[in-house]
């Protein structure tokens, strides 16, 4: 006898596609990040593609790279997200990004790296192993169209369904700024880990610094997060 959790691919990818279809949206993924650079000059026309999944600076394929992007029910791009590998084998977090933390600068900002930072917390310091960078994530649309749809719930959890189905990484990471952070997007996209303070970055000319959350999940955790039922989610967080 097989016994099947919530958890098992098709069951989370139909709940997942039951709510999108219910907005009006689909999804569309590649590997192509000159592509992708160019569906975000459609969608996203005020956005620098990030310095992590450009491909001027890292070798991006379909073995270590993914990217989403979701179209309303016109054909209008209304949400992107990415997904990159790391292989940081035995090496901590921590070890990698007290220089690393550079690759991951906000987009379309003049960084004064001189003065910015990088601060591990203690489960950067236990983080190691194949690690799966999340970012580039937007959700667009008409004001009040889809924020508080509870959609921020299904599109992160398609993405770690995602990375589970490419990779299985040991963790997924992501970064994000600290107003961010206390809106309770973290909790919304699914991450059930937050540290603090981890990154400051000083743009040039100013002296107030930016602050940046890391957010992360291990592959234990993904799995009980992704077996969750999914629309009782949904309306909590809509």
């Amino acid at each position: 006898m097989t016994i099947h959790t919530v958890n098992d691919d098709s069951f989370v990818l139909a709940a997942s596609l039951d709510v999108l279809n219910h907005h009006g949206i689909s999804l569309t993924t590649g590997s192509d990040f000159e592509e992708y650079r160019a569906l975000l000059g459609l969608g996203r026309p005020d956005h620098e593609l990030g310095a992590p999944f450009d491909p001027a600076f890292h070798d991006l394929n379909s073995e270590n790279a993914i990217w989403v992007i979701g179209r309303d029910e016109t054909g209008q791009i209304m949400h992107a997200q990415a997904l990159r590998m790391l292989d940081l084998g035995y090496k901590s977090l921590s070890e990698y990004m007290r220089q690393g933390f550079r690759e991951f600068p906000p987009s379309g900002l003049d960084i004064d790296y001189e003065r910015s930072r990088y601060r591990a917390g203690p489960g950067a310091s236990r983080i190691s192993g194949r690690v799966c960078y999340h970012g580039e994530v937007w959700m667009g649309g008409e004001p009040g169209k889809y924020r508080g749809s509870g959609l921020s719930c299904v599109l992160g959890r398609y993405a770690f369904l995602t990375a589970m189905q490419l990779w299985s990484p040991d963790y997924v990471i992501g970064f994000m700024p600290r107003p961010v952070a206390f809106k309770g997007f973290a909790e919304r996209q699914g991450y059930m880990h937050a540290e603090p303070g981890c990154l400051r970055w000083f743009v040039k000319g100013s002296d107030k610094p930016l602050e940046g959350f890391m957010v992360y999940m291990s592959n234990e955790d993904i799995r009980f997060v992704l077996d969750m039922p999914l629309a009782e989610l949904v309306a909590q967080a809509a």
